[in-house]
């Protein structure tokens, strides 16, 4: 593997195509690179032979968080942040990614053993891995997918975790009066378990009828934002706009809580403070998944967490967030229609070599369905 920021492949930046691997490799991989503000490129680069501890995987599907990868594709990962934002097996400096110095980023990887621990073995696992067809790492990285959890549906495992940690901050009550900003893949994610929990009222704010269909087709109460009711107990924004944010605050009762979830990077965002949230005794705190929630760290460990995440996803409804799927081939250019909104989907799946094929051709988003 190339040393950070140390770009794979030929000099002048293209695959190596059929250059031969070192000795004790396992052949050539190939892996999407950003390559600057707005592009990137599939690069081959030699894939060592796992060592002790470590295991081979064939990757099946891999997922594309919009919210942070689309930060990186644009090069809006702020510099004081980014190396607390690096995925566990990227490479690269997310602050200035160029074509000499390329960033390998994702984390949302399923795949299946074909070299290492015998217990692993031919298993379908779940790992924090950037998009590769075929990878190497440590054994005890990778998490079992479970029975009755198809593999496509296991890269939502990353928003699940982040969702489940949410709750864990939040601590919803019996009774309580939620609401949830925003209908992507996370916010999606925090409703689809909240819905089990015995509330007073869960509502989901999404003004795009795209999402609001996929939040709806979870059994939940969707509505526009200016429906929404109020005195909630609890707000749990993951719009990642400063108008969910400031309509969030809004629906909160008196000394009621919002958790934010959104990664804004380096966007400025706007939030009238100076009404009544000093009055209400309003309060705003973050929740992230870097590390396990204060409220489970001391018996919780991220492994624990990542397992308990994977068996929530034996959860059908589920399949509603990951809905269509372009070959590896294609990621560079669907990475550009997403961040440019000609492409929607709450989870893009990337299908590798080995998965079946694509379930439908992505859809394209109407701009006129989109919100102002």
């Amino acid at each position: 593997m190339p040393a950070e920021g140390e770009a794979p492949g030929r000099a002048d930046g293209r695959a190596t195509g059929g250059s031969s691997p070192p000795p004790g490799a396992r052949g050539v991989a190939t892996a999407y690179w950003t390559t600057g503000p707005g592009t990137g490129e599939l690069r081959s680069e030699p894939l060592r032979a796992p060592g002790d501890g470590e295991a081979l995987v064939e990757t099946l599907h891999t997922g594309v968080s919009r919210g942070s990868e689309l930060l990186v594709h644009r090069g809006g990962v702020p510099a004081r942040v980014a190396d607390l934002m690096r995925a566990p097996f990227g490479v690269g400096d997310l602050r200035a990614p160029t074509p000499e110095a390329p960033v390998k980023y994702g984390y949302l990887a399923v795949g299946v053993v074909a070299e290492g621990p015998p217990d692993l073995l031919g298993r379908t696992v779940f790992g924090l891995h950037p998009h590769q067809d075929r990878f190497v790492v440590p054994a005890a990285a990778l998490v079992p997918v479970p029975d009755g959890v198809p593999p496509r549906r296991a890269v939502l495992a990353g928003a699940v975790e982040t969702a489940l940690n949410a709750l864990w901050d939040a601590a919803p009550r019996l009774g309580d009066r939620v609401a949830v900003v925003g209908a992507g893949m996370i916010g999606c994610s925090v409703a689809a378990l909240l819905r089990s929990f015995p509330l007073g009222r869960l509502q989901v704010l999404e003004p795009d009828p795209a999402r609001a269909a996929v939040a709806a087709s979870l059994g939940v109460n969707v509505v526009a934002p200016d429906d929404a009711a109020d005195g909630c107990d609890l707000v749990l924004h993951c719009s990642a706009t400063g108008a969910g944010l400031s309509r969030g605050l809004e629906l909160l009762g008196d000394e009621g809580e919002l958790v934010e979830l959104s990664w804004y990077g380096d966007r400025d965002v706007s939030v009238a403070l100076g009404a009544d949230f000093h009055a209400r005794r309003l309060v705003v705190r973050a929740s992230q998944v870097g590390a396990v929630s204060a409220s489970r760290r001391a018996r919780r460990t991220t492994r624990e967490r990542l397992a308990l995440a994977l068996e929530l996803l034996r959860d059908d409804a589920l399949d509603a967030l990951v809905p269509v799927s372009v070959p590896l081939a294609e990621l560079p250019a669907a990475l550009v229609a997403l961040a440019a909104g000609e492409l929607d989907a709450p989870c893009l799946v990337v299908d590798h070599p080995l998965a079946d094929p694509p379930l439908a051709d992505p859809p394209l988003a109407d701009p006129e369905d989109r919100p102002a």
